[in-house]
């Protein structure tokens, strides 16, 4: 056998392919007319196989009378008719059918059958013969499945006419036709991925969308002027920017300027289907042309920029950032459907911004009350490197059809430089495309030339069209280049002088359209230049009003926002986070019932009658039931609730058990959402196994809604660093960098109790040494009250920051660790710092022996000694909010102990923790009470790599040894 036939599909081999299709044809009347072995043969045929014969029954998107799906696609009737079997059955071998021999018809169904493995080779693989690369570096290839020869045709047979029954279209075809219609579909300027679709539906949509035009737009002459004016505005800006900017940072557009039509297409198309909204998101690349010929920023602020003004009013404080990691919103009309836009700001972590901004559209679709994804859209830019290397785009695509993540479908455009930094793509990825990693999502994907705008605007709107229909992810990869390196002042010749010799020589995207422009008599060489040189006047004029240009407001706290203000500087901001006797206990009602047809285990059921004595009698609340109380009563008050994370519903220490699950059908019960008729939503998530995208989502909802108490639990606090670049980039310095205020709340669970290095701490060192500028909070609190008020003060107050808690895990259920519902009525609130709970049994201030300061758990562990040891002169203060660090406070409180000496008591290692946090703090507090001993002293475990032993037994020993150390006691 030639190596061409064993590559062939086995039943289509040159000597058997008549016979095979004969029987074949049988079978698809009546499987009992063939024989047994047979039967079992064709009902074996793998997937792809049997989906290639069943097309002989009709192209799925080919209208009919007799078979419609819900959205009019269909299949026809089969190629040959029962009647038509029989006349070509062995029985019948000398008589014909509309004139054909047995043999001749037979030689038709193998030729249909050959012709339809072709097609379909074509649709599964036609993208990798496409013409894609503008500078033409890749190597041509040759593909066996994709030549004819491969199915057995000869030369002789291109002229032959071929039954295909309404295959592209047509129900005959020569094979010359065929392989032009092919190629003009699947191999010109456009590549299309789809056949890894898993939904027919959506599979049959785009063949229908692509093949009826032949993947092609008739634009009207207003249409193609439309797409040079806008390719015009993007070269026109990077080449004054490269004018009056030589050398100066601006990560330009150059090379990949089809960009700007195709997002104005998306925007057209999207408005046009009932879209009133996009939040972009982007690296840098590109994003000072997107800002101004998109977003419609003024390029007299923008010239300001580069030329060293602030980009906001004097009066607004705050660190900025570089131009091209700035966001901005403004509103768009096209054909009077107002779109309004925003990009969202985004540091150099390239792909960070993803969950950010799917997490925005997910709150604005809940404000808007857009429950099917019409109205709001999420677009994604992205780099080539960075989409195929950054694995929280894998992240971002997983969770985007989860329920509690979903936002109908995102729009992704791939900037394919063909290079990151200077790294070529065959040491950046292992696939052949950066846009692998989407197929995990089963999102189509379109491949196209970043040199033929047409064709760039093209696929665009079937991107939109496809979202808009299916509300699923779409990819689009603009394969382009980048005129200079990775930024201007690089020199790329210094790693891919043959790519950057072919681009010197390379004419540019708007110069090439409007050549062809002038071909086709739609505009003359004049009105083209003219074109150019009416944008560079209007930039002219924008860069001399740069003299007098002064930013006159500040892009925050509109809209949603509109009442907030910047936090005031004076302390306490603690807002007014009591509730009512009686409020509570309505709220605690709700919460410890269930409906009488709803079988709640039987566990839950005795920690309901104990959560049900807590309200009623108003003491020992433990910790999940306060933050169930204050959960409930916000919601009662008009703010939503959002909790998020791993295992959220139960809590990881099944504490929480905010879903309840009937034991019998499994359905859920949520008390929470059946507080009051009239109460905000309510809603709680179990994420997929995820921090970076989840935390990022989380943080992007709390942006787009001030008025929703945004919740993050990790599952052990420590999982946490596997979002580090959301912590650093965003929680703790948006607000400073881009004037982005969040109210997100993160939940870590945090506390040595011998679990080992992985299961002990939150690193709540790494939250302090980020903490600066009235960025954000840091509490680790001991009391139910406290994180009662914690969290209603969240959304009782005019401004919003970040609270990071180091929530517990042994006092979820520790005996001490309980309030009183006074403590959450009345006048109470939160407390920054609490007092001792035995105070009054301790001697006067003035006798006390040492004050011993500490957070957390391990203020139980110290209370319990000192009550097991009867000491009396030793003060116990729990600092329960460490940022803002509450000095004033502290000096009021400890100037009273003026014969104490001064000791932070932590049980994490000294390198870890709190303690390089709080010692020069607390030496301020100490000196301005002017005590005599203002130098803390440190108790607790010496400095470590890891955050504990795996060991239980070292564990014990090292807890007891910091305890009596701190109490003073005798070591054992």
């Amino acid at each position: 056998m030639s190596t061409q036939e064993a590559k062939r599909p086995t039943f289509l081999s040159s000597s058997n392919a008549e016979y095979i299709a004969h029987l074949y044809t049988q079978y698809l009347v009546n499987p009992h007319l063939v024989d047994k072995s047979w039967q079992e043969f064709f009902d074996s045929l793998a997937d792809d196989e049997a989906d290639l014969l069943r097309e002989l029954n009709g192209a799925s998107w080919t209208p009919s009378e007799n078979k419609r799906t819900k959205r009019g696609f269909s299949h026809t009737a089969s190629v040959m008719s029962t009647e038509d079997i029989a006349t070509a059955s062995p029985a019948n071998k000398n008589k014909t059918f509309d004139g054909a021999t047995e043999e001749e018809m037979q030689r038709m169904a193998s030729d249909s059958i050959a012709a339809l493995m072709l097609i379909r080779a074509y649709r599964m693989r036609g993208h990798l013969l496409a013409h894609l690369d503008p500078l033409e570096l890749k190597e041509h290839k040759e593909y066996q499945e994709l030549e004819p020869s491969f199915y057995g045709f000869t030369n002789g047979d291109y002229d032959r006419r071929i039954f295909i029954n309404g295959v592209l279209g047509r129900d005959y075809a020569t094979l010359r036709e065929i392989m032009e219609i092919l190629h003009a579909t699947y191999c010109d300027k456009i590549g299309v991925e789809f056949l890894h679709l898993t939904d027919p539906e959506e599979k049959a949509w785009v063949q229908k969308r692509i093949e009826e035009p032949r993947n092609h737009t008739d634009f009207t002459e207003n249409g193609k002027r439309a797409i040079l004016q806008r390719l015009t505005a993007a070269e026109g800006l990077e080449s004054f920017l490269n004018t009056k900017y030589t050398g100066t940072k601006r990560f330009g557009l150059d090379g990949g300027e089809a960009l700007i039509p195709a997002i104005e297409q998306i925007m057209k198309r999207g408005g046009q289907m009932g879209l009133e909204e996009i939040v972009l998101g982007m690296a840098h690349r590109g994003r000072l042309n997107v800002l101004t010929n998109v977003m419609g920023k003024p390029f007299t602020a923008l010239f300001a920029e580069f030329q060293g003004q602030a980009s906001n009013p004097e009066s607004v404080q705050g660190s900025g950032d570089v131009k091209y990691h700035m966001g901005t919103s403004s509103d768009r009309d096209f054909d009077g459907n107002e779109i309004h836009l925003s990009l969202t700001a985004n540091p150099s972590h390239l792909e960070c911004v993803d969950p950010v901004v799917v997490g925005k559209v997910r709150a604005k679709q809940v404000l808007k009350k857009d429950y099917d994804a019409e109205k709001v859209l999420p677009l994604l830019l992205h780099g080539d490197a960075a989409f195929a290397g950054q694995g929280v785009v894998a992240e971002t695509l997983m969770i985007s059809e989860l329920p509690g993540y979903r936002v109908g479908g995102t729009i992704h455009i791939v900037i394919n430089n063909q290079i990151g930094f200077t790294t070529m793509p065959k040491y950046g990825r292992s696939g052949p495309y950066p846009t692998d990693v989407a197929k995990m999502l089963a999102a189509p994907i379109f491949h196209v030339n970043g040199d033929d705008p047409e064709a760039v605007v093209h696929v665009a709107r079937i991107a939109t069209e496809f979202r808009q229909e299916f509300k699923k992810d779409v990819v689009i990869d603009m394969v382009c280049y980048r005129r200079y390196g990775h930024n201007e002042g690089d020199e790329p010749a210094f790693t891919q002088p043959i790519m950057y010799e072919k681009i010197k020589a390379h004419e540019t995207v708007r110069s090439q359209y409007a050549k062809v422009l002038v071909g086709e008599g739609v505009m003359n060489p004049k009105e083209a230049d003219e074109m150019v040189e009416e944008f560079k006047n209007f930039l002219e004029d924008a860069f001399e009003a740069t003299k007098s240009y002064k930013p006159n407001k500040a892009d925050w706290l509109e809209g949603e926002w509109s009442g907030m203000r910047i936090a005031p500087d004076e302390d306490p901001r603690r807002g007014k986070t009591a509730v009512t006797e009686d409020e509570l206990k309505r709220v605690g009602k709700v919460l410890t019932e269930v409906p009488d047809d709803f079988e709640a285990n039987s566990k839950i059921v005795r920690q309901l009658k104990a959560k049900a004595s807590m309200f009623e009698k108003g003491e020992s609340f433990d910790w999940a039931t306060a933050e169930a109380a204050a959960f409930g009563t916000l919601v009662d008050e008009g703010y939503s609730v959002r909790v998020s994370g791993q295992d959220v519903g139960r809590g990881t220490f099944s504490q929480r058990h905010a879903i309840l699950y009937d034991q019998k059908t499994e359905e859920k019960y949520i008390p929470l959402q059946h507080v009051s008729e009239n109460q905000a939503r309510f809603e709680v998530h179990d994420s997929p196994l995820s921090e970076f995208a989840v935390l990022g989502f989380e943080y992007g909802y709390s942006l787009a809604d001030p008025k929703t108490l945004v919740c993050w639990e990790a599952q052990f606090g420590d999982f946490v660093n596997g979002a580090q670049v959301i912590i650093d980039q965003f929680i703790a310095s948006g607000e400073t960098k881009w004037l982005r205020m969040s109210g997100l709340t993160m939940l870590l669970p945090h506390g040595y109790e011998g679990q080992g290095p992985e299961h002990s701490s939150a690193r709540p060192e790494r939250f302090l040494q980020l903490c600066a500028e009235d960025n954000m909070q840091v509490c680790n609190l001991t009391t139910p009250a406290n994180y009662f008020h914690a969290l209603r003060r969240q959304m009782h107050r005019e401004f919003r920051k970040p609270l990071i808690i180091m929530t517990p895990k042994s006092l979820l259920r520790h005996k001490l660790a309980v309030s009183s519902a006074d403590m959450m009525t009345g006048d109470s609130t939160f407390h920054r710092f609490l007092w001792d709970d035995k105070w009054n049994d301790l001697k006067k201030p003035d006798k006390i022996k040492r004050v011993v300061l500490c957070t957390g758990k391990v203020y139980y562990d110290l209370f319990e000694k000192r009550e097991e040891e009867g000491i009396d002169d030793i003060m116990l203060i729990r600092i329960e909010q460490l940022y803002p660090f509450p000095h004033d406070a502290l000096v009021e409180e400890l100037k009273q102990y003026k014969n104490a000496e001064f000791v932070w008591c932590q049980e994490e290692p000294k390198n870890q923790g709190y303690w390089f946090f709080v010692e020069p703090l607390l030496e301020s507090v100490l000196t301005e009470a002017k005590l005599k001993n203002s130098r803390p002293q440190y108790v607790g475990r010496v400095a470590a790599a890891a955050p504990a032993t795996g060991l239980l037994k070292v564990h014990k020993q090292e807890q007891d040894a910091l305890v009596a150390e701190a109490l003073k006691l005798k070591k054992t």
